[in-house]
């Protein structure tokens, strides 16, 4: 079973110096195809209506940067496609001050019960540095009107090791965000991402980065800041309150299945993952077409869907579950991975029970190392024939 759905929307007020996912600026015509097109492709890969998923995502760009003509008819479709009353988690990504009390009562009408802001930092001046729109005070306008209109399950992304960013900076930032009491955080290190104005000042050696040290001095405050206040790290990236886990987050890491609807999107769905088309005037041309706006298509074999099995579980705080790996892929992850394992486990990056394979405190921090080490090589492949 198709466990969740992701919609991308493209759109964008103004284009963040770091963001590398597919976006353009809003326009109000160009916005108007796009939902056409993108209600055509869902109606078009989900032929009953109502069906049952477990959680919904709406992502960008910035969704929010619809009209509520154009968020209502998207949201109609959504609707009449899966069934949102049953469904236990459905999100939409917005930036601080893109909303207003219309757009808060259109969401709630229509099911949305959790809202995921784009909030970066919590001082002004790196704000602009970084291309946000937005100031600190409208973060706590947003908040605001969103718990007037009874959504209490928001959460709050921040970056750290951005430009010109101190420990004492990200700290302060930190600790305002926790102020919030927030159900859910998450919280990632700057990546410069090709095609990005971070990455052609980088290029250009104008890119003035905090040191290696102060990030991970950041990181480690990061981790004890949350821990201090009840909100468990549950990913390697994420920050809980008991209860209020990304359900849809841990279908990725879960590795389940999940359509991906939209320019750029990609869903995982048995035997194959799909990416989309991503240039604007490309993908509505071909969702119009046929609803089949397909860029690629890759088939996924065992070999791929064990490893990542590992990458992917190991995100998680808890890990990888031996024995339900075994249930699904009729195979022992002590059988296929036992050397690297034991060298792991004495490195201490990694926790090796009876039950499960985690990542320590140290292990996060040389994660792909880590990830890296569970490829199949040429000579594990005999084990999956």
């Amino acid at each position: 079973m198709v466990q969740s759905v992701y919609i991308h929307i493209p759109f964008c007020q103004q284009i963040c110096h770091y963001c590398d996912f597919v976006k353009f600026f809003y326009n109000e015509k160009l916005a108007d195809e796009y939902v056409e097109a993108l209600s055509n492709e869902i109606r078009t890969n989900v032929k009953e209506r109502k069906q049952p998923v477990k959680t919904i995502f709406i992502g960008g760009g910035t969704p929010t940067a619809l009209n509520v003509k154009q968020l209502q008819s998207l949201l109609e479709v959504i609707a009449e496609r899966f069934d949102v009353t049953a469904c236990e988690e459905f999100t939409i990504e917005a930036n601080p001050g893109d909303f207003d009390a219309d757009k808060a009562k259109l969401l709630k009408r229509y099911g949305v019960n959790r809202v995921s802001l784009g909030v970066q930092a919590f001082d002004n001046q790196l704000l602009e540095d970084i291309g946000r729109l937005h100031k600190v005070k409208d973060v706590y306008n947003t908040v605001n009107l969103l718990k007037k209109h009874g959504f209490d399950n928001i959460s709050i992304d921040l970056i750290y090791a951005l430009p010109n960013q101190t420990v004492d900076g990200f700290e302060k930032s930190l600790q305002e965000a926790i102020s919030f009491d927030l159900p859910h955080y998450s919280t990632y290190s700057l990546q410069i991402e090709p095609k990005t104005v971070f990455y052609q000042r980088h290029k250009k050696g104008k890119l003035h980065r905090p040191p290696q040290e102060d990030e991970v001095q950041m990181y480690k405050i990061l981790r004890d800041t949350m821990k201090e206040n009840g909100i468990e790290q549950y990913e390697i990236s994420n920050f809980a309150k008991p209860g209020y886990e990304s359900k849809h987050n841990l279908t990725y890491w879960n590795n389940d299945y999940y359509y991906g609807f939209g320019a750029g999107a990609h869903g995982y769905l048995p035997g194959k993952r799909t990416g989309n088309i991503r240039p604007l005037p490309a993908y509505v041309k071909q969702a119009l077409k046929d609803g089949h706006p397909i860029l690629s298509a890759e088939e996924i074999g065992l070999k791929e869907m064990i490893e990542e099995e590992m990458f992917l579980g190991l995100r998680k705080r808890e890990g990888v579950s031996k024995q339900q790996f075994e249930q699904k892929y009729r195979l022992s992850i002590d059988g296929l991975y036992g050397k690297k394992i034991s060298r792991l486990a004495a490195k201490e990056w990694i926790y090796n029970t009876d039950d499960t394979i985690s990542l320590t405190p140290e292990g996060i921090l040389f994660g792909n190392n880590v990830f890296a080490e569970f490829l199949l090589e040429d000579d594990n492949l005999s084990h999956l024939r």
